[in-house]
């Protein structure tokens, strides 16, 4: 593992993070960049090896978690903040460099109950991994 990159990531984090979305510790850590085009959130990072399970692929929990976010600051961006109340990813193909993107969207909005569905692509346009969850709307 590259122990400076990793250090270094920690300690951007530690000093950059704020309770907010977008600006919270996961995001700085993983170095997360987000865009919110035509009703869809975007969540790219660049793979870093302290992300990696010891098969030397990005660990399924990142995988999960970094879906998991684009579908909540999708939710949080049209609606305001939810909360997940169930997730099943399904993994395709191990990402092992490069920089990959996740791509949040509605597959129904309701007032209370919303269904959001992520995928994971690589530079090559390559599924790595697809979601779909239910989130609970959240009273303001």
């Amino acid at each position: 593992m590259d122990r400076p990159a990793a250090v270094s990531a920690f300690n951007l984090a530690l000093e950059t993070e704020k309770p907010a979305f977008e600006e919270f510790f996961i995001a700085r850590l993983l170095g997360l960049e987000f865009d919110y085009p035509d009703g869809q959130c975007i969540v790219s990072f660049e793979l870093k090896d302290f992300m990696f399970n010891p098969q030397g692929s990005l660990h399924g929990g990142i995988i999960a978690t970094v879906m998991d976010i684009s579908m909540g600051h999708l939710l949080n961006h049209v609606q305001g903040p939810g909360s997940t109340l169930e997730m099943k990813t399904q993994y395709v193909k191990a990402a092992r460099q490069g920089k990959l993107q996740c791509r949040g969207e509605f597959t129904r909005r309701g007032r209370t109950i919303s269904f959001l569905k992520s995928t994971m692509t690589d530079e090559q346009g390559d599924i790595i991994a697809f979601a779909t969850a239910t989130w609970l709307q959240l009273k303001k």
